[in-house]
């Protein structure tokens, strides 16, 4: 088994199933990486949905769907109360930031805040009737939390399979349109390689398809790498989101990006709205940047 990279996150202490890896998003859920993650997502369905035909969301890692945040995991590190909390208090949220607090809110009562949607269950309350949703997972807990949520929606297709190689093995979708999320946890040091790879081998089945590949800023060379071999790939419309929320030399997860392939138009505006507003909100004592820019406009 390839090592473990030194991210932020917290290893489950549950055991590991044999050829799986441990980790948990539940102690995780809601945070920085979340919100940049989940906000841009939200954007990105609202912009290919300015168009009625079908379109298909595909996520590669899906975890377990959604999140109570009273749960023990969520309730360990509280990292939801420095990141979608600070967001959903703020007076003056942007309009590219709309949707998303829609979709959050959409989930909990009014005047309360409890659950918090991971893509898969934020993608699906976006999505309109014509359109489906693909969902790749192993781990064993996170399967079962997708299959009791989804299990009997006819729009979103459960795969117990690896999210690289399944992703591409379901490529092309009847749909001309749509997206692929790749959202690992980055836990081998492998993982950066493989997920340009992967990107790579997908864009050559389906060359419409809109790419967003997660990244975590921390102290190791793959995010860069990532971002280096991504630029070599020459896809179409590249587009790269930073957030980072801490000092450069802060340990753990200071941060996160985002890689777009086939960014839709006019999308570049609502992000360099909307990047600087979580900044704002999210950053310790201002510290870190925030990014948004071409890398290729073709």
């Amino acid at each position: 088994m390839a090592e473990s990279n030194p991210l932020l996150a917290v290893r489950s202490p549950s055991a590991r199933a044999p050829g799986m890896l441990s980790y948990q998003h539940e102690y995780h859920a809601g945070n920085h990486a979340d919100v940049l993650k989940h906000s841009v997502l939200a954007l990105l369905i609202e912009a290919l949905q300015r168009k009625p035909a079908a379109l298909r969301v595909l996520d590669s890692h899906a975890g377990s769907g959604g999140y109570d945040l009273e749960g023990p995991l969520p309730q360990r590190g509280r990292e939801f109360a420095s990141g979608v909390l600070r967001v959903l208090h703020a007076a003056d949220p942007p309009a590219p930031l709309r949707r998303y607090l829609g979709a959050v809110h959409a989930h909990n009562d009014a005047g309360t805040f409890r659950y918090y949607p991971g893509s898969p269950q934020l993608a699906l309350g976006l999505l309109r009737p014509q359109d489906h949703l693909e969902l790749f997972e192993l781990h064993p807990q996170a399967l079962q939390g997708l299959r009791e949520r989804f299990g009997r929606e006819t729009r979103v297709h459960i795969h117990r399979r690896d999210g690289y190689e399944g992703l591409v093995a379901v490529l092309p979708p009847k749909e001309r349109r749509g997206l692929v999320l790749i959202d690992p946890s980055y836990e081998r040091k492998d993982e950066f390689a493989r997920v340009v790879e992967t990107v790579a081998q997908a864009f050559k089945r389906w060359r419409n398809g809109v790419y967003v590949v997660w990244y975590p800023l921390i102290r190791h060379a793959g995010a860069q790498m990532l971002v280096d071999r991504f630029q070599k790939l020459a896809l179409p419309r590249l587009f790269q989101v930073e957030l980072e929320v801490a000092a450069h030399d802060a340990p753990g997860l200071r941060g996160s990006g985002l890689m777009i392939a086939n960014l839709p138009y006019e999308v570049d505006a609502a992000l360099n709205e909307l990047l600087p507003w979580l900044h704002a909100h999210l950053a310790i004592d201002g510290a870190g940047h925030w990014r948004a820019r071409w890398l290729s406009d073709d």
